[in-house]
């Protein structure tokens, strides 16, 4: 008999019915057998009870009680993806720190996390290149923007990837993000409490402050700044909304440097002296370990926020986080 598990809601399987969940990843749970597991009480969803036809959102935690009989008990495992040596070379190259339980890499900007129209590769389907010598493929516990590059969290293994997601949910992990705004935020320390909502346009999905949106806190401190043209920002984000330090950067009228979506013409200066990308990083992480301790990691500076230091006379300091870099 297997123990109790818990399994994390992958991006693509955002939407789908928990019943065709559980066929896609135990065929051996009858749809009676599972309909008695929720009746009483023995699978949840981020700890509640659900009915089988309930709506998974990317993220959540599915929670399982010890299942029967082999058939039963035994994920079904995707299959290895075709992964290009060079592709595949790259993103090992990537790995910042690696254990037991968790792999932390070093995403570069520009690569998805996940697939879509038109999108030939993401990290996702880099993902068994990222196995080395775990029985299984890493699954994503969290996720940065496809132009935000840095310190990304993979889980080896399935009570890794429920514990990493535990510490995200309930803070313990804690993010600490590099940018250059376009224009030096006043004060230069404080607190950004502006709640998000998605909201459709003419230029698609965009994320807004709205009170009708959810929660997203955002700290920052300015650590240099050139004159009034341009900052050197830490962010520390205490929510985990989409977009939230680029909304909320643009929010306080200093966009993030090339971010058009939400800084339009005026997240753009020095034209052709600096990379029109986004300039924001996600720095270092700090998180509980499964084994005690804390781990903390720290991501170098990407190539194109690296030329607009040396442009901006901004001094990075050394690469070495400390508790404390991680507040206000």
């Amino acid at each position: 008999m297997s123990a109790v598990r818990s399994i994390r809601v992958e991006e693509d399987e955002a939407a789908l019915r928990l019943d065709r969940w559980f066929r896609r990843h135990f065929p051996g749970v009858t749809h009676g057998r599972l309909e008695k597991l929720l009746r009483t009480g023995q699978v949840r969803i981020d700890g509640r009870r659900v009915k089988s036809n309930h709506r998974l959102e990317a993220g959540q935690i599915v929670r399982l009680p010890p299942l029967d009989t082999e058939s039963e008990s035994s994920p079904v495992r995707r299959p290895a993806t075709a992964i290009d040596d060079r592709e595949a070379a790259s993103i090992q190259a990537r790995v910042l720190h690696r254990d037991r339980d968790c792999l932390v890499i070093d995403k570069p900007a520009g690569l998805p996390v996940q697939g879509g129209p038109g999108i030939r590769t993401h990290l996702d389907g880099l993902l068994d290149a990222l196995e080395f010598d775990a029985d299984e493929r890493p699954r994503l516990v969290h996720r940065l923007d496809r132009d935000t590059s840095g310190v990304l969290v993979l889980a080896r293994h399935a009570r890794a990837a429920a514990f990493i997601a535990e510490a995200f949910r309930h803070r313990t992990a804690r993010k600490l993000y590099w940018a250059i705004t376009v224009g030096v935020p006043v004060p230069s320390t404080g607190r950004i409490d502006a709640p998000l909502e998605k909201r459709g346009g003419p230029q698609g999905e965009r994320m807004v402050v709205g009170e009708s949106g959810q929660s997203a806190i955002t700290d920052y401190r300015v650590l240099d700044y050139a004159a009034s043209t341009a900052a050197f920002v830490k962010l520390m984000p205490h929510t985990g909304r989409t977009h939230q330090l680029r909304v909320h950067c643009a929010a306080i009228g200093t966009p993030i440097l090339g971010d058009g979506k939400y800084g339009g013409a005026a997240a753009h200066i020095a034209a052709g002296e600096v990379s029109a990308q986004l300039h924001l990083h996600a720095r270092a992480i700090e998180l509980p370990r499964l084994t005690g301790g804390v781990l903390r990691v720290v991501a170098p500076l990407p190539p194109h926020m690296r030329d607009a230091f040396r442009f901006f006379g901004f001094e990075s300091g050394p690469d070495r986080i400390r508790a404390e870099d991680f507040e206000a």
